[in-house]
């Protein structure tokens, strides 16, 4: 008999940070921070990046810079580049637009890369079988790439907003919910995600304009820099790839994923 299947969905900062105290041997996580730090992720890895190493603080991404003078930096806080006032040194190379990460910025090169929340939710789910790299961007990719794994507890990550859920995440894995309902509706599904998934049912049929509601959505919308950023990130399967974080906390571009039917 074929092992019960497990489909959760966590909503906030603080249900990621209560994962130390959890076994997640045998489990595969996806981790979503739509705007932007997973979004960026995968848009860098598409445009030639060999890898981006997520780190929780900047002093971190300072001591592996120290170690490897050609690394880029790239992160933000307040939603913004990491100034050299941050870092007492030197300011970033990238803040966390994916607009910036241009094949001309990035190809060939690694990235240590720190944010408010998405890279601290990655670290967080370190110890899983697997860790992908979620968004709207490569949802179908990823999707394809968990029924080819078929892994029989799945657990999604939604990183938020400070201490608190992010719509746009929440969308997201609603998104793959819906995706894998069927092989998962049989066994143990928690209700969060059932409300992800309805939620993303309630708002897929103008996904930019969901986002335009959501808190980080509407921060970014005000900042005329920034501010395409949202439409960006609100396109569905826009990249084929899919993206892992492996033991050594380096996030590739995993070649091996079948393509788009």
């Amino acid at each position: 008999m074929s092992k019960r299947t497990t489909l959760e969905v966590l909503f906030t900062p603080a249900d990621f940070a209560a994962l130390k105290h959890r076994e997640l041997a045998g489990t595969v996580c996806v981790v979503f921070d739509v705007l932007r730090a997973t979004s960026t992720m995968v848009t860098a890895l598409a445009h030639g990046a060999a890898a981006i190493i997520p780190v929780e603080e900047i002093g971190e991404a300072l001591a592996l810079r120290r170690q490897d003078p050609g690394l880029l930096l790239a992160g933000e806080r307040d939603g913004v580049r990491i100034p050299a006032e941050l870092t007492g040194s030197i300011p970033f190379d990238l803040g966390n637009s994916p607009r910036e990460f241009t094949p001309e910025r990035v190809r060939g090169r690694t990235i240590a890369m720190t944010t408010t929340n998405g890279t601290r939710a990655l670290r967080a789910c370190a110890p899983a079988t697997a860790v992908w790299v979620g968004s709207f961007l490569n949802l179908g990719a990823t999707v394809r790439a968990i029924e080819a794994d078929s892994p029989a507890d799945l657990l999604l990550v939604c990183s938020g907003t400070h201490d608190q859920a992010a719509y746009e995440d929440v969308l997201a894995a609603g998104a793959l919910c819906d995706s894998v309902w069927a092989r998962y509706a049989g066994g143990a599904v928690a209700d969060s995600a059932r409300m992800a998934r309805a939620l993303f049912g309630s708002a897929k049929g103008d996904l930019g304009a969901a986002f335009a509601q959501s808190r980080n959505g509407r921060r970014l919308l005000a900042l005329p820099e920034l501010s395409r950023d949202v439409a960006y990130c609100a396109q569905l399967d826009k990249l084929s790839l899919t993206a892992a974080m492996g033991k050594d906390g380096f996030v590739r571009s995993n070649a091996g994923t079948p393509p788009p039917r």
